[in-house]
């Protein structure tokens, strides 16, 4: 399983229409991020940028299997005009880099 952050950032004045579009995902493209191995995608917004929290068996075989996915491709194009840099879905980048993570101590007893 990977975990992957992403980072996009938004055109200035798209955000209140971002949060309109993302209230109701398409149930085409619920199933396909779902069988491109996709257990939970999570978006935080602040301001123009979005921060993206992905749990996925393969990040880079989700991405080739949505590129052209029919219920994908017409999301995306909805995306570009929204985003300040549109994605272009090569598949190739590995999400932000994990710079620091606390996890819990061994040694302490349960609470």
């Amino acid at each position: 399983m990977n975990r992957i952050a992403l980072h996009t950032v938004l055109r200035e004045g798209a955000q209140e229409q971002y949060d309109r579009v993302h209230a109701t995902i398409p149930t085409e493209l619920r199933a396909a991020l779902i069988e491109a191995g996709v257990h939970q995608w999570r978006i935080w917004r602040d301001g123009v940028h979005l921060f993206h929290l992905v749990d996925v068996e393969d990040y880079r075989a989700m991405r080739d299997a949505l590129r052209d996915h029919p219920a994908n491709v017409p999301w995306q194009a909805r995306m570009a005009e929204l985003l300040a840099v549109a994605d272009d879905y090569s598949g190739t980048d590995d999400g932000l880099g994990l710079v620091w993570e606390l996890t819990p101590r061994d040694d302490r007893p349960a609470a």
